[in-house]
């Protein structure tokens, strides 16, 4: 069974580079939008601090 300790460290490695951060970064906003979408933008200051989160944990800040 894998090591889910290492989780975080081998999502960070598969995003490393520049088209790993451009992959991240459009899952990311794709996310977002869907939320907004569901929540019909009610919570977009929650869904764009969500996605800055993200980001800063996975990839470099946009």
């Amino acid at each position: 069974m894998a090591d889910l300790g290492d989780l975080g460290d081998k999502a960070k490695d598969a995003v490393s580079g520049e088209k790993g951060e451009q992959a991240s970064d459009a899952a990311i906003d794709k996310a977002g939008e869907g939320a907004d979408a569901a929540t019909g933008g009610r919570f977009d200051e929650k869904t764009d601090a969500g996605e800055k989160a993200a980001d800063s944990k996975i990839g470099d800040e946009r």
